[in-house]
C-alpha cells in the first residue's frame, strides 16, 4: 500500500515537470485588490456537509467572495493527493488537503505549501459493528479495513493505527477503498470489511441513515495531530489573492459555526446533489447535525463563535507531532523543513474582518 502511495506522489512530480506547473489563478494580474478567478479543488465528491458547505457554499452565497473580488469555482478530486496534484499542476488554485499529504508532496518536491489550518482537532477514528469482537489494536491482525480511498488521509491514518498496535500494515491487514456514506456503510454491514477508518462527520452521516457503530479508542500517539489545511501552489505566488480567499473562507466558517442550520440550507442551494432527490425538510435535521460534527473538528477547541481566537494558526509543536505521525504512516521518509511546507504569513490579513458583523448576519439570517 505504501509503495502505491509513493508511486502516485512520484507520478505527481513527473506530471508537474511536463505541465510546467501553471498558476492556479485564471484571472487577474496579481495586483492587490484586483479581480481574480480561483478553482477550489475539493478532495472528494460532494455528498455530505463539510468544508464545501461551511466554507465554500456560504462564502459564495453570502457574497464573501464577491466582496474580495473573487470568482471561485470547484472541481472534485479523489482524495488529498489528487487535490494537491490539481493545485500543483494548475488545474486547481487551492485545496483543503490532509496535512500529511502536503508534507509528503513537499518531500517529493511537488510545489505546494500550507497557508492556513482548517481541521484542527483530530477527526479520524476506527469504527466497527456493535457486535464485533474487535475491541482494540491487538485484534486487527488479518482484518480488512475500509478506507475512503488509497489517496485520502484515511489510508495513512489506518496504517498508523495498525503500527501503533505493533503490527505491519503491509502484511497484517488489508486496506480496501469503500468511499464514504452509503457505500462505506454497505461494505461494513455486508462484511466486505471488518472496520472503517473514517472521520467523525462521515460517521454521523452513516449513523443518521440507521447504522449503529462502535468506536475504537485512538492511541495516544494520534492526539494533537493536524488534519486538513489550506494549500496553494508554492510557484507563481499571489499572496494577496490567497489572503482574500482565506479571509472569505474563515468568515464563512464563523457564520457556519454560529448558525449551522442556515449554512446547511445554503449548502443545499449551492450543492443540491447533497439532497439526493429528497426534500430539504426531510434531511435538514440530520445534515445539520452532521455539519455540526464536522465544525467541531474545524473550529478552535475552546470557546464559542463569539470569542473564537484567530483562525488558521498551526504551532511548531503541532507541526512536529504531525510530522512524526506522517512518518509513522509512511507518507514521508524524514523530517521536512517547516519553512518549505508552512507559510503562516497570510493569516494576519486573513483574520482582518469584522467578526461582530458576521455573527450578527448569522444570528439574523433568513433563508430565501
Amino acid at each position: 500500500m505504501r509503495h502505491g502511495l509513493r508511486v502516485l506522489v512520484g507520478a505527481m512530480a513527473a506530471t508537474l515537470v511536463l505541465t510546467g506547473c501553471n498558476s492556479g489563478d485564471s484571472g487577474g494580474d496579481g495586483a492587490a485588490g484586483e479581480p481574480a478567478k480561483l478553482t477550489f479543488a475539493i478532495a472528494s465528491a460532494v455528498i455530505g456537509p463539510k468544508e464545501e458547505v461551511a466554507a465554500f457554499a456560504v462564502a459564495k452565497e453570502l457574497g464573501y467572495y464577491a466582496e474580495e473580488k473573487l470568482t471561485v469555482e470547484t472541481i472534485n478530486t479523489d482524495g488529498s493527493v489528487a487535490a494537491l496534484q490539481a493545485v500543483a499542476s494548475g488545474s486547481g488554485s487551492v485545496t483543503a488537503a490532509d496535512s500529511g499529504s502536503i508534507l509528503g508532496a513537499v518531500e517529493k518536491n511537488v510545489p505546494v505549501k500550507a497557508v492556513g489550518g482548517l481541521v484542527q482537532n483530530w477527526p479520524w477514528v476506527i469504527a466497527v459493528k456493535p457486535d464485533s469482537t474487535i475491541t482494540g489494536g491487538a485484534d486487527l491482525k488479518g482484518k480488512k479495513i475500509g478506507v475512503i480511498s488509497l489517496a485520502s488521509g484515511s489510508a495513512p491514518y489506518a496504517r498508523a493505527f495498525v503500527r501503533a498496535a505493533g503490527l505491519d500494515p503491509e502484511k497484517d491487514v488489508e486496506l480496501l477503498p469503500v468511499g464514504v456514506g452509503a457505500p462505506a456503510a454497505a461494505a461494513l454491514n455486508g462484511g466486505q470489511v471488518d472496520m472503517l477508518a473514517l472521520y467523525t462527520q462521515a460517521y454521523t452521516v452513516i449513523e443518521n441513515a440507521g447504522t449503529t457503530l462502535k468506536y475504537l479508542p485512538n492511541p495516544d500517539s494520534l492526539t494533537g495531530i493536524r488534519s486538513l489545511s489550506w494549500a496553494v501552489s508554492s510557484r507563481n505566488e499571489n499572496s494577496d489573492v490567497n489572503t482574500r480567499f482565506l479571509r472569505a473562507s474563515y468568515k464563512a466558517m464563523l457564520f457556519s459555526a454560529k448558525n449551522p442550520e442556515a449554512a446547511m440550507r445554503i449548502g443545499y442551494k449551492v450543492f443540491p446533489q447533497i439532497l439526493a432527490g429528497q426534500s430539504v425538510e426531510s434531511r435538514l435535521a440530520a445534515d445539520t447535525a452532521s455539519l455540526q460534527a464536522w465544525l467541531k473538528t474545524a473550529t478552535p477547541a475552546t470557546g464559542t463563535p463569539e470569542d473564537f481566537p484567530a483562525w488558521g494558526a498551526i504551532s511548531d509543536q503541532e507541526w512536529a507531532k504531525t510530522q512524526a505521525y506522517t512518518k509513522e504512516a509512511g507518507q514521508i521518509t524524514g523530517e521536512v523543513e517547516l519553512s518549505k511546507v508552512w507559510d503562516p504569513s497570510l493569516l494576519a490579513g486573513a483574520n482582518e474582518f469584522d467578526k461582530a458583523a458576521v455573527l450578527q448576519q448569522a444570528a439574523s439570517y433568513t433563508a430565501k
